[in-house]
């Protein structure tokens, strides 16, 4: 807040006209000599100091509602990510879902049951999200980064997670049937009766991932796979999978 200062009263008129040296300065002197005592007469008057301390206070004040608000416009801001989500249901492309979802969960906003079929995902942050049943059959989501996120029961069918980083995700009982995880980052992933049929394997990083009681691995195509659990690779051979190089 500023202070406000009362102002010595000017020097009279002649008491300045005697300092100064040259007549053709006389009218400069003459304006500054008047501003003075403007400067003076209003730092005397209340007035405005009473106005001074109005805007400090309604500084307060709009300080005090910005926060009493901010719930309120948290709200909103996750209301209009929902309706990006939901608007574009189904449909390709991305229609700003990659910032909507991104936002939402940086907020903790659980993303349960989420219809991210079709979307265009590529390259989407989610780390430790919460998308237990949500449906990304179809979907593109090359490249995303969804460490430690919840997929359990989840519908990943026909997707393409090629090149994805999962570390620590949990796809418990979750369908990958027909999906593409080529090149993905699966290390500690939890697989636990998941559906992997007809899924590409091809050089993912498995190592440390919990797979008791997978439901099929009829297709699935495991060549290359990069440090699978013991005694992995040949029991899914054993129940169907495949290797195959060919792109």
């Amino acid at each position: 807040m500023r202070m406000h200062l009362r102002r010595k009263r000017p020097e009279s008129w002649e008491e300045q006209r005697g300092r100064v040296k040259r007549a053709w300065a006389l009218p400069f002197w003459w304006i500054e000599y008047q501003t003075e005592w403007m400067a003076y007469l209003l730092s005397n008057w209340t007035f405005l100091e009473v106005l001074e301390y109005l805007s400090s206070f309604g500084v307060l004040i709009a300080v005090i509602f910005y926060f009493a608000e901010s719930g309120d416009r948290l709200k909103q801001k996750h209301f209009q990510a929902w309706q990006v989500i939901n608007t574009a249901q189904g449909k390709g492309g991305n229609g700003g879902r990659i910032d909507a979802l991104q936002e939402l969960n940086a907020d903790g906003v659980p993303l349960v049951g989420v219809d991210l079929s079709m979307a265009f995902l590529q390259g989407i942050r989610l780390k430790k999200a919460n998308l237990s049943r949500a449906n990304f059959a179809g979907a593109d989501v090359r490249d995303a980064e969804m460490h430690g996120a919840n997929l359990e029961n989840a519908s990943l069918r026909s997707a393409n997670f090629r090149d994805a980083k999962m570390h620590g995700a949990s796809l418990r009982w979750s369908v990958l049937d027909d999906a593409d995880f080529t090149g993905a980052e699966l290390r500690d992933t939890d697989l636990t009766g998941a559906s992997l049929e007809n899924t590409d394997l091809r050089s993912a990083n498995l190592e440390g991932a919990k797979w008791g009681e997978l439901r099929s691995v009829k297709g699935t195509n495991v060549y290359g796979v990069k440090k699978a659990p013991p005694g992995f690779v040949g029991w899914a051979l054993g129940h169907g999978a495949v290797q195959v190089k060919e792109e």
